[in-house]
């Protein structure tokens, strides 16, 4: 079953997310566009990994997955990604990105 909310897509017990990356941001945030974009800001450069890195902290925090559960899927030197996770279903990520909940 394939579920599907904007940038944030269920498949087969994994949770896709599509999101665009701004490094080197002045502070860390998160923006929902109104085409249903998600726009994540980051303080971190990108070098070295170093974007990716905090883009995997920053979401690990903010839907309480560890780090691991995260995994870059495309995009990996692009400001466009797409991530897979595991461990939490697409209405919760979508509440947890917005604020509403843990997990």
């Amino acid at each position: 079953m394939i579920v599907t909310v904007g940038a944030i897509t269920e498949k087969d017990g994994q949770v896709y997310l599509a999101v665009r990356v701004q490094p080197k941001a002045s502070r860390e945030e998160i923006r929902f566009e109104a085409d249903g974009r998600i726009r994540i800001a980051l303080t971190a450069a990108p070098v070295d990994g170093e974007a990716n890195n905090a883009l995997k902290a920053f979401l690990s925090k903010r839907l309480g997955i560890p780090k691991r559960a995260i995994e870059v899927a495309s995009g990996e030197k692009s400001r466009e990604k797409r991530l897979v996770l595991e461990g939490i279903t697409r209405k919760a990520v979508e509440a947890c990105l917005r604020g509403r909940s843990k997990k």
